[in-house]
């Protein structure tokens, strides 16, 4: 078995070959869930991270991707973004030989630890699991469906206005919904090995770049206050501006606001303007950890339904 390194940025064919990769595996582990377009696959390889860089690893059987941050405090972790093979060349230690190169590569960088989004159940546990990863953060996939008059019913938020921004948040808002991001840092974050980096406008703003640089699109409906204040917000994400699923990121509520349905309500707002601006959009999908009963509880009563458990794997790295 040949383990190429991808090319920066990668060419056609190696992004064909890829995504070819990940649409096979995903139709086996996760037959009744999108799988990523094309475009979202183009994407993730051809643009950096904002946070760190990625090395690309690729053979006929199987492909991996690896995230190293560069932010300052977390120069010492990395996330797995990606291990995927092929289900025709499994058990024939292509995954084996894919991490053996991450691993070197982990270790030439001095990284003491690496992260990785798992489900729960599947050929990924079992893989993380044998090799030393430990579920840090017990977390699940909550899916909400697009479509039906109960979309436009948006609750009443007195005092506050809801306002959205498709793109970048605008440079008059970008300092308090900075700040309004903050909010996020009393989320359940488990055990994971990594520091939790102080939000700004320009960090903010290079997030949500990002998603546009990759071939995407960003909706955000935040509820502000008369003093210019961000009390709520929630972020959309389409990967594939013409996919079926979404992407629900951050929602939050500022803890001197919290109590009046702020939450529930730029939710609801977010829905009926996606269910508008993509007519080909059916499903909202989102993570939300086990311990974030708050969230659990909105989403709930939004009509999010279960789809099922992950968690956040972590694996301290020893020379």
């Amino acid at each position: 078995m040949m383990i190429n390194e991808l090319s920066v940025p990668p060419t056609d064919t190696e992004v064909d070959a890829w995504a070819a990769v990940v649409a096979a595996a995903h139709r086996t582990d996760l037959p009744e869930v999108p799988a990523p377009t094309r475009v979202e696959v183009a994407g993730r390889l051809r643009v950096a991270p904002a946070r760190g860089r990625s090395v690309y690893w690729a053979a006929e059987e199987g492909v991996a991707a690896l995230i190293l941050f560069t932010d300052e405090g977390n120069t010492h972790t990395a996330f797995l973004d990606l291990l995927a093979v092929r289900p025709d060349a499994r058990r024939r230690g292509v995954g084996t030989a894919l991490w053996q190169r991450i691993r070197e590569q982990l270790l030439a960088e001095d990284r003491t630890s690496v992260a990785a989004e798992v489900d729960l159940g599947g050929p990924g546990q079992a893989f993380a699991e044998s090799l030393g990863f430990e579920n840090v953060l017990p977390m699940a996939w909550y899916v909400r469906e697009i479509g039906g008059a109960e979309q436009a019913e948006v609750p009443a938020t007195p005092g506050y206005e809801l306002l959205t921004w498709h793109g970048l948040v605008p440079d008059d808002w970008a300092g308090a919904a900075a700040v309004a991001h903050g909010a996020m840092e009393d989320a359940p974050s488990g055990d994971t090995d990594g520091q939790i980096k102080s939000w700004t406008a320009q960090r903010l703003h290079a997030a949500q770049q990002l998603v546009l640089d990759r071939g995407g699109e960003m909706t955000t409906v935040a509820a502000v206050t008369p003093a210019g204040e961000v009390a709520a917000y929630t972020e959309l994400v389409l990967p594939d501006p013409s996919g079926a699923r979404a992407l629900q990121y951050d929602t939050a509520v500022v803890p001197a606001h919290r109590g009046h349905g702020l939450g529930r309500a730029v939710k609801r707002r977010m829905e009926a303007e996606a269910a508008g601006r993509y007519p080909a959009l059916r499903q909202i999908g989102t993570t939300v950890a086990d311990e974030n009963t708050p969230m659990r509880a909105v989403n709930e009563a939004l009509g999010y339904r279960w789809e099922r458990d992950a968690a956040v794997f972590q694996l301290k790295l020893q020379p």
